[in-house]
């Protein structure tokens, strides 16, 4: 049975965003039922009202974020249970709470602790003391009171230790109490200070990090990198780092809230705020605000990698051309492959173009062989080291115009050379000759060749290792299935690495697809995808529509157009008494499509913005979502 979607998530996300709510409650639900998000954004139009992948991941990742209160939630409300000290009036308060940090502080007085000072205090006998502190009568005197409860037996020797004693209590108070949190919370939000130092000593060791030996700035002002700079140099031990607003600020906060008047008592209470603060509220929040600090650059720091790779990876494709890649180097020379149009290594070699002037010629004459040998129409040139030597060196060659000399991208070459793909698609050869050939294949389809690399490894943010990991792992991934799914697959070209990034396909998936194409021959149909082993009917409906058959026996398979909406096509082409084929190449006889008639066929069109205010709801969405289409004339591009 499916969980309810909770209807107080979705306003709440839907109010956020400034977004219908039945769009936001229709795309939950697809997102539940085990929608990916490309196939989401880009076959479920109907039921989103047209929602692009941005604002479905939003919705998909503000739903996790509320729901992480809930677990909690539970979680706190058992062990209250279990030790018998759950309240009706608690019970409210904590179901009130919409945030983690308001739960926990509701909390904070009920969780279990280590054996306190205030604790210790409470075993002597003092918080009778600690209550006539916190609430005085008229007239009283501390000192006097505090005679009352000097008990050398229980190591109050004294009326100065039986008020120190009550002042720890008072202390464990005031950094318990919720309303108090909330506000240190606040102020280290708005006027905290990031502060760096060196550490003593470390002054040599630690000279990368000079910019940072006495630094200070508001958190508020504190770039990303900045902040996760400083942790690092922090984690390596060379820095101290605090983030801390004012002091004299947040106790002056405590006191406003918790000192009564002027009197003696007063006095007592004030000590109590300024110890609650630099001994307990203080390293707490700190904490907390170190780690949202944290969170926040974090969040930066993967927004750019992911802007950066998703950039990369969609760079024009040079497409299926003769290519040279050259992975260039100075003292064991240039590694050159060739490599054929569908991007084979059909030969490879080593020149010396750094070398002696006999060894010079030898480099240029065997480029120059090699571009009429196999026809060369491009050459890549890996952008490290000896890159642009070596690019000068060809460029000098005097090769025909039409040969295009690029510079590549080779961030993470080694490491695919490396790789368990690059040994199985080139067992007989070397790092070197398997990098090269990355190289080149990098600019006849950077989109493919880059999906075999963990994306962290190609090179386009900073502090990757210092960042969330499971966070930038999920949000890379994250791109490079958007724009595999965007591109679209070629089914029977395909790489087991790209296909597992397809909508619905895993690496497992992937495998067997690539078995069944090598068992069986080519896919001449998307419905023979149904055949292989472990993909079933949900895996299906999530990427058929993203895998292209070229030149296959249904013209739609080679298409954007999903399975499903096929029958709205060729209902299309019967009323234009035309053919599929002749109505996709044809855009004279698209404009001729009458939307108005297609709107009354049996499978529907997306419905108009004003429609929405009769859409059913999740409930009769679940029942029919399998009987509705997307547009059927959405994009035809493919991945030459």
């Amino acid at each position: 049975m499916e969980p309810v979607l909770n209807e107080q998530f979705l306003a709440t996300i839907a109010q956020e965003m400034k977004t219908g709510l039945r769009q936001v409650a229709a795309t939950a639900l697809l997102l539940q039922q085990g929608g990916t998000v490309p196939f989401i954004a880009r076959y479920r139009k109907e039921m989103t009202g047209s929602l692009d992948e941005v604002a479905i991941t939003t919705i998909r990742d503000r739903m996790e974020q509320l729901e992480a209160p809930a677990a909690r939630r539970t979680a706190i409300i058992q062990s209250l249970e279990e030790r018998q000290l759950l309240t009706p009036k608690l019970q409210a308060t904590l179901d009130a709470a919409k945030t983690l940090s308001t739960l926990e502080d509701i909390y904070q007085p009920f969780r279990p602790k280590r054996r306190t000072r205030a604790m210790i205090a409470r075993e002597r006998g003092l918080e009778p003391l600690a209550d006539l502190l916190w609430k005085p009568e008229a007239g009283f005197n501390p000192a006097e009171a505090a005679l009352a409860f000097v008990n050398p037996k229980q190591d109050v020797e004294s009326a100065d230790k039986a008020l120190a004693g009550a002042r720890d209590i008072l202390a464990e108070r005031i950094s318990d109490d919720t309303a108090a949190r909330t506000e240190i919370r606040a102020l280290f939000a708005s006027r905290g200070v990031l502060r760096s130092h060196v550490i003593t000593g470390k002054e040599i060791e630690a000279a990368k990090y000079k910019d940072y030996f006495d630094w200070s700035e508001p958190i508020t002002r504190a770039p990303s990198h900045r902040i996760l700079a400083i942790r690092r140099g922090e984690a390596e031990g060379f820095l101290m780092m605090r983030l801390t607003p004012p002091a004299e600020d947040a106790v002056s906060l405590l006191k406003q809230r918790f000192v009564p008047g002027n009197g003696p008592a007063a006095a007592q209470v004030e000590l109590a705020c300024e110890d609650g603060y630099k001994r307990l509220l203080e390293p707490a929040i700190e904490t907390e605000a170190r780690l949202e600090a944290k969170q926040r650059a974090d969040l930066e720091a993967i927004r750019v990698f992911a802007a950066n790779l998703r950039e990369l990876l969609l760079a024009p494709p040079l497409g299926r051309k003769h290519v040279l890649g050259v992975d260039p180097g100075f003292r064991t020379g240039c590694k050159i492959v060739c490599l054929d149009p569908q991007g084979k290594l059909v030969h490879h070699d080593v020149i010396f173009n750094e070398g002696s002037e006999k060894q010079r010629e030898l480099a240029r004459q065997t480029i120059l062989a090699l571009c009429v040998r196999f026809k060369i129409e491009a050459i890549a040139i890996g952008n490290g080291t000896a890159g642009r030597e070596t690019e000068q060196f060809i460029r000098g060659l005097g090769l025909p115009d039409s040969i295009t000399i690029v510079m590549v991208n080779e961030s993470g070459a080694s490491v695919y050379s490396a790789s368990e793909a690059a040994r199985e698609e080139f067992p007989d050869q070397d790092l070197t000759v398997r990098g090269s050939v990355s190289i080149g294949r990098r600019l006849m389809d950077p989109l493919a060749e880059l999906v075999k690399l963990d994306p962290k490894v190609i090179g386009v943010g900073q502090y990757q290792h210092d960042v969330d990991q499971t966070l930038l792992k999920r949000s890379l991934d994250e791109v490079v299935g958007s724009c595999v799914n965007a591109v679209g697959v070629e089914v029977n070209t395909a790489s087991r690495q790209l296909l597992s990034y397809v909508s619905g396909l895993n690496s497992q998936t992937a495998a067997n697809v690539i078995a069944f194409r090598d068992e069986h021959g080519p896919f001449t149909t998307r419905r023979q995808l149904q055949k292989v082993p472990r993909l079933g009917p949900k895996a299906f409906e999530q990427a058929a529509g993203f895998l292209r058959i070229r030149d296959g026996k249904n013209p739609l398979d080679g298409s954007a157009v999903h399975p499903e909406s096929y029958g709205v096509v060729e209902t299309m082409a019967g009323d234009l008494g035309c053919s599929v084929a002749d109505l996709m190449r044809d855009p004279a006889l698209r404009t001729r499509i009458k939307l108005e008639a297609m709107s009354r066929n049996p499978w529907g069109s997306p419905p108009c913005r004003t429609s929405w205010a009769n859409w059913p709801g999740p409930a009769a969405t679940r029942a029919s979502n399998s009987k509705r289409s997307p547009s059927p004339m959405a994009s035809t591009r493919w991945k030459t």
